[in-house]
Order: structure tokens, then sequence, then C-alpha cells
């Protein structure tokens, strides 16, 4: 079921202590992880947090990745557009910045990455 537009699609943990996250985060929510190779540059782990058996995060290692020394843990989330391209427009025209221009996750959909006026970093995404 394709969500609608404005709904939060995805959140997920960028963490530098994996599995210091997922031992709080089983004991404070109750989430059981399951574990997924990445397929992405500099590989690792990503992990699928579900609350019964409803997938609610996703939980990434910063550590992994290139590129992210500067990077400080983080919660980020993916808000679900009708048009990408429109939605980047009207980020842009509203005082958004594109910090990465949209790209294919496959099976997962189509998305860009942005900072709003305020400084804060969010995900748009079509999803697949």
């Amino acid at each position: 079921m394709r969500k609608p537009h404005g709904d939060v699609m995805w959140t997920e943990l960028m963490t530098r202590d994996l599995q210091g996250a997922l031992k709080y985060y089983r004991a404070v929510c109750g989430w059981h992880f399951q574990p997924f190779p990445l397929t992405m540059p500099g590989g690792g782990t990503y992990y699928i947090g579900s609350k019964g058996d409803k997938p609610v995060i996703g939980v990434l290692d910063l550590n992994t990745l290139p590129d992210t020394d500067h990077m400080a843990p983080q919660w980020f989330s993916y808000f679900a557009v009708r048009d990408l391209d429109a939605a980047l427009k009207q980020s842009e025209a509203a005082g958004g910045t594109i910090q990465r221009p949209p790209f294919e996750v496959p099976h997962i959909g189509r998305i860009a990455i942005v900072t709003d006026p305020t400084g804060a970093s969010l995900g748009l995404i079509v999803p697949a």
C-alpha cells in the first residue's frame, strides 16, 4: 500500500554503537531486529527493527559508511511524496536545500535528501 503524501514513510537510527543501540531499543521499545547485508559502498549490515511482525525502524552503523566521520548519531526520517521532482522544487521555493539529488533504491523507492530552512535534514521518497 502506498503511503499518502506527507506521511512518515520510514525512520532510521544512524549510530556509532550498533550493538549498544540494538540492546537499548530491545529493552526500551521491545523491538526485535533482523539483519540485512548492505549493498552500498562500505558494506556492513542494516537492521530492521520490528514490533511483532510489523517493521517499524531501521538501524545503520555509521562506522561502515564512507564520508560519515563528521556525522553525529541521529534519527533520520523519510517522508512520502507523490512526485519527487515537484517536491524538490517546492522544497527549494520554501527555502530548503537539496543535499543529495534523486537516487533509486531497488524495491524501496526514489529518494532525495534535503535540508529544511532550519537546517534539519530529511528524506523525500516516492515509495516503490
